[in-house]
Formats: structure tokens, sequence, C-alpha cells
């Protein structure tokens, strides 16, 4: 799992998530990156995957953007220095990229989104910019020199004239550089730009989800006069086994969040459960060949990875909600249950009949496939 060197993980959830910066060196030593940028560049030419390639430099301000795919001619075509390939969700299909996730689980897993990976040559960025989400970014290998800044993040200072959200005026606050196995998190609205110092460079964004006022409320279906351009925030995180609960704390901020006196009761689970078009469309495509399976005994299953998944402990029972929607286990053993929302996995025994049915009912609901070793 991580380490956080010289302070523990309930002192970075109370001192430093969504609130300031963290350069974690080898937070994960033994990292080794399962994909080389040739890899990389091989799913940058399938439809399957969101890509671009941006090209430019802060020097003279001309960047560039490509989406992909990608012929595969067109990378003998890319300068030698200054240019980015960026390809989203590949936690989706590469099963060693979805178990990096594992590591980060002490952030509730609901609140993942995906893990995107960039190759950059020498002099690579996307330049400097800001975000609203929380986002680890693992140096998977090469270095990076990243420039830090809490000032000037408002939405009217971007660069009018080009196709990406590259701030106008940006001071680095911090400068740092990170090496293999070292992990920096970036809490919302913090400026960072990040420039690879050699051709070996390829980082993983582990990214968290934003919630805006806007889209919580449709979701609800409401359209008060409230201001919409505020972002949901966290309660104070625990460091805890349960990655998959949604706390009363998580509820009890949105209630505040949203100036409501009482959320509808499964609202919130299905809210941050609710799955994108294109996790949709790959749960689809899934689901069209899955869906004669037979269980085999003995093997192992896990949650699919486009799937979202977590469950609220009440006083009125166990709610589980899966892919924005609260799902009816009928009798099946809540303990069972909840193991499976918190490791996203079960394993089939042939001398427990309960566990055999729980993974009958989820594998025809299309939701697990065989853990590949």
């Amino acid at each position: 799992m991580i380490h956080f060197g010289n302070i523990s993980k309930q002192k970075f959830l109370q001192e430093y998530w969504q609130k300031k910066p963290l350069l974690i060196k080898q937070a994960l030593p033994e990292f080794i990156s399962p994909l080389t940028p040739n890899e990389l560049a091989g799913l940058a030419c399938e439809e399957d995957f969101e890509s671009r390639i941006v090209t430019g430099c802060t020097e003279n301000n001309n960047w560039q953007l490509s989406n992909g795919p990608f012929p595969e001619t067109h990378f003998a075509t890319l300068p030698e220095t200054n240019w980015t390939l960026l390809v989203q969700g590949v936690d989706r299909y590469i099963v060693e990229t979805y178990h990096l996730i594992n590591h980060f689980d002490f952030i509730p897993r609901w609140r993942f989104d995906d893990v995107m990976i960039s190759y950059a040559a020498k002099g690579g960025s996307v330049g400097p910019h800001f975000d609203f989400y929380d986002v680890f970014l693992l140096q998977g290998s090469g270095k990076r020199r990243w420039h830090l800044s809490a000032k000037n993040c408002t939405l009217d200072n971007y660069l009018g004239d080009t196709p990406l959200r590259i701030m106008k005026q940006f001071e680095a606050d911090t400068i740092i550089e990170a090496e293999p196995g070292d992990v920096l998190y970036v809490p919302p609205k913090i400026a960072h730009h990040g420039v690879s110092l050699d051709d070996e460079c390829m980082t993983y964004s582990i990214g968290y989800r934003s919630y805006s006022m806007k889209e919580m409320l449709e979701y609800l279906e409401q359209d008060e006069n409230k201001s919409k351009n505020q972002f949901y925030q966290d309660p104070s995180w625990q460091d805890n086994q349960t990655p998959a609960l949604i706390p009363d704390d998580a509820i009890v901020a949105t209630q505040d969040f949203l100036q409501l006196k009482k959320l509808p009761q499964d609202y919130f689970g299905c809210f941050v459960t609710k799955l994108d078009p294109m996790d949709e469309k790959l749960l689809n495509e899934f689901s069209a060949y899955s869906s004669e399976e037979i269980l085999e005994i003995g093997a192992s299953y896990e949650l699919h990875p486009s799937c979202r998944i977590g469950y609220c402990n009440t006083s009125k029972g166990l709610h589980i909600y899966i892919n924005g929607e609260p799902f009816d286990f009928g009798n099946f053993d809540d303990e069972m249950l909840i193991d499976f929302c918190n490791t996203r996995k079960i394993n089939i025994s042939e001398h427990n009949t309960f566990n055999h049915g729980l993974a009958i009912f989820l594998l025809e609901s299309c939701v697990i496939r065989r853990l590949r070793s």
C-alpha cells in the first residue's frame, strides 16, 4: 500500500485532502509501469480509448490539441520535444491499472473517477491549469518538474486563443521534481504545471470526481436559485477499511451544501454511483457477451471496472447502490454483501451456498467478471 513517509494517512486526510498539495516521496517505490510509451501509443490508436496529444510550451504559448484515435503514422510526425500524449480511463481495460487504485482506497472508492496515463517527450506538458477535482499524480517512469500555485485560480484567467484551458497568469509558489514511485497530491483549485525532464516520462493520474451544485440539483430534478458554480466538499474522512461505505457525514454535508433540510432516501447513493456515458457503453458491451457466462466453482470474480458501488448501513437496514440504482439483494447475508462492496471481489466456494448464490445473482446482473491473475 501507499507509504506516506513521516505522516500518517489520517494526518493526510485531516491536513491535506482538499486543502493543500503534498509530494509523497517514494510512496510506491516498487511500482513498475504496466505499459511502455509505445504500448500507450498503441492504445491511443484504438477507438475504445479517449486520447489526446498536446504540443506546445509556455515559452511561446503556441499550443495545439489533437484528438484520437490516431493512425500509427501520426507519431512519426511529432516533434522531438514539447509534446504529451494522454489516454483516459485506462483502468477500464488494463487490469494492472485497475488494481493500482486499491492503493488509494483510504479515500472512499465511490469518489474515484478514473486513471489517465500520460507520456511526455522532454519538455512536454499540458500547460499551467487548475481543476475542481482531486488527483494523485504517480510518477511511473522518467522525471517531471512540477510548478504549483494557489494564485490566480479564477475562471477568467485563461488564454483566449488556445484550444486548452491554460492559465494566462501563472506564478509558481513551489517547484518540485517527481521521480519514479513518487506521488504528488493536488487538491481542487491549486494550479499545477508539470514539465517532462526526459524522454521517459510517464505519469499516472488517479482522479476523483467533482460534484457541482448544478449537477447535483439537476439530478434531484430541482432548479432552485442558488450559486451553481460551487462544488461539493467532503466531510473529514477517517482512515478505515470500508472504501464503499457512504457515511452519514457525507449525506449531511450534501444537505448543507444544497441547502436542503432532507434528501430523498436513495438520492446520494444513486448520485455518486451513477455511470457516465462512456462507462454505460462499456458495461453494455460487456453485458452483451457475458450474459450467458457460467459460474465456475473455485474461481474468483471482481466487480467490472466500469461499475460503481456504495452502501449505507442504517437503522432500517443495508442499502446498496450499483451504477446509479438501489440493488435489492433479498435475503443474502449482510456481512458477505458488505465484504463484496469493500473488496469488489467474491471467491466461489463449493461449500458456501450463500456465497455461491450471491455470485450467480451478480453474474446474471452483469456486474462481475472472472478475476484475471
